[in-house]
């Protein structure tokens, strides 16, 4: 396996308004030839980024009925502890061999939408650790201001205006999610820490530490290597900006393999829509004579039937919580 994935260096261009031409054209060959990339100069402080590392090893290393007192069964809206085994992202390989703790758009106990149970509209719950709220919610905002630039740099490329995204992402399903893979307890051929999966969203931002197993599947069926680059963050196309973009951008199966025989942590921020953004095909993104690949979905909708589909057997009928 080797490196195959574009490194791109947002510090070439501003950090509001539009994206230059030569950053959205680097951005949008990544997205169209294997989905994946690098951004370093990305204007996430690194201070905040090794903080928010140093809170998610508390987290984890916290008694097991501590985080389960917060589990995401109690907690709903996609927020919350999950534990070992506790999703499948590939159901033919049986439970992910991570744990994992999520959080999402901060809201008041009165937030208009919360009160209304529209879906992925829930509190946050916060374990007792001292700095844990402040950091990731410092963490969160700085990777939705990312988030929000690189799809402007997604709009100039696909000939869009430079805000034409703004609007469906002003109170987004955001998840920012700790990752924590124990090391394998025996050896094994392909120990999972995830199963080969797409993202569900329009775009991920992952942080990890210095351990590697990130993989990812090219068009030809090969897997490579996504080593890790420190203060960098991989950037991947999820499936609904696929669908927005009529497959012109490429989601693309990855997983994770932790053949360290050490424990691996990584922090993923997806970036969802806006739970009742409607997810149609960008008609610049079909060319004459080629056709609409995909049906009009609301962003809520479509974030469900994938995140079910991820529970282990029973788990999603059994009344867990998901919306």
């Amino acid at each position: 396996m080797k490196r195959a994935f574009p490194i791109i260096d947002l510090g070439e261009g501003s950090e509001e308004g539009a994206a230059p031409a030569h950053l959205a054209e680097k951005i949008g060959v990544a997205c169209r030839d294997i989905g994946f990339f690098y951004v370093v100069n990305h204007g996430v402080d690194r201070d905040l980024m090794n903080a928010a590392f140093a809170q998610s090893r508390r987290f984890f290393a916290l008694p097991l009925a501590d985080k389960q007192a917060i589990a995401i069964e109690k907690v709903g809206g996609n927020r919350g502890y999950f534990g070992l085994m506790g999703e499948a992202l590939d159901p033919s390989r049986g439970p992910d061999l991570k744990e994992s703790f999520n959080i999402g758009l901060d809201l008041a106990p009165d937030d208009r939408e919360l009160l209304a149970g529209k879906p992925f509209r829930s509190l946050n719950a916060w374990p007792r650790l001292e700095g844990f709220r402040e950091t990731l919610l410092a963490y969160y905002g700085a990777c939705a201001a990312l988030g929000a630039r690189i799809h402007r740099a997604f709009a100039r490329d696909l000939g869009l205006t430079p805000d034409h995204f703004a609007d469906k992402f002003d109170r987004p399903m955001a998840t920012l999610r700790l990752l924590r893979y124990p090391a394998a307890e025996k050896a094994a051929d392909e120990p999972i820490g995830a199963g080969t999966h797409t993202d569900y969203g329009n775009l991920t931002l992952l942080a990890t530490d210095d351990v590697g197993g990130l993989e990812v599947r090219t068009r030809d069926g090969e897997w490579l290597e996504a080593p890790p680059l420190p203060g960098a963050f991989v950037v991947n196309i999820g499936d609904c900006l696929m669908r927005w973009t009529n497959d012109v951008y490429v989601s693309t199966p990855h997983r994770v393999v932790n053949r360290s025989g050490r424990e691996r942590y990584s922090i993923a921020f997806f970036y969802d829509p806006n739970p009742d953004a409607e997810v149609a095909v960008i008609p610049s993104c079909v060319e004459p004579g080629e056709p609409v690949r995909y049906e009009p979905v609301l962003a809520a909708d479509y974030l469900k039937l994938r995140l079910d589909a991820s529970k282990p057997e029973g788990l999603a009928a059994s009344g867990a919580k998901v919306g």
